[in-house]
Formats: C-alpha cells, sequence, structure tokens
C-alpha cells in the first residue's frame, strides 16, 4: 500500500464545486456540460448529432457568461478542443476559468466576483 494521498478523481472536485457554489452563491445559476464520459458509439452518435461538441468547458455560470474547466488538482492537461474552445469563447468576451481541484476553483471564483465587485 502506498503513503500518498489519494488525489480526487475530476468528477469528486466538480460535485463539490458545484454544491460550494449553489451554497454560496443562492440564485446564481450554474450547469454542467455533458461531455464527458465514456459512451457507446450509439449514445457518442446520438449526443453529436443534438450538438455536444467536444472541448467545451464543464462548467457554465450564465449570468456571469463565466466557463469553468474543472482538472485534476494533478495530471489533468488540456485537449486540443478544450484550448480551442476557451480561445473561442474568450474571443467573444466571455470568461474562461481552468482549475485544478475544488480549491483552485473555489479561490477562482472569490477572486471572480472581487474583480466583478470593484
Amino acid at each position: 500500500m502506498s503513503d500518498k494521498p489519494r488525489i480526487p478523481t475530476e468528477h469528486e472536485e466538480q460535485r463539490q464545486f458545484v454544491c460550494w457554489f449553489k451554497q454560496t452563491h443562492k440564485g446564481v445559476r450554474i450547469f454542467a456540460i455533458p461531455n464527458g464520459g465514456l459512451r457507446g458509439r450509439v449514445a457518442a452518435a446520438k449526443l453529436k448529432a443534438e450538438g455536444v461538441s467536444a472541448g467545451v468547458p464543464d462548467l457554465h455560470i450564465p449570468a456571469w457568461s463565466l466557463w469553468l474547466e474543472m482538472k485534476r488538482q494533478k495530471g489533468g492537461t488540456l485537449s486540443a478542443e478544450q484550448k480551442d474552445w476557451i480561445n473561442y469563447l474568450s474571443s467573444i468576451g466571455h470568461v474562461c476559468i481552468v482549475a485544478k481541484g475544488f480549491d483552485a476553483a473555489k479561490a477562482a471564483i472569490i477572486e471572480f466576483n472581487k474583480e466583478m465587485t470593484k
């Protein structure tokens, strides 16, 4: 057995963040983009036909024009498709944050709110 602490999954980090966000920012809507996960070929084709697009950030906060891409605390990197979406969204005036874990996402949102209220 290893003595290294277990690194939470991206799912666990995102779930914790969404819970914190909803408790902290009541009335501000946040939703997830269902791009991840393993799917069969038929399900993937149906979702693609419906408009699912690889690389769209994980979470969106419409009232703030803010997108959040969650990554694991260690190891997670952006794909080419994610970089392309982040560049596109930024170019049209949206804010995009890439956060490695819950703590980084929480800190980024707190900082974003400080800037918004200046």
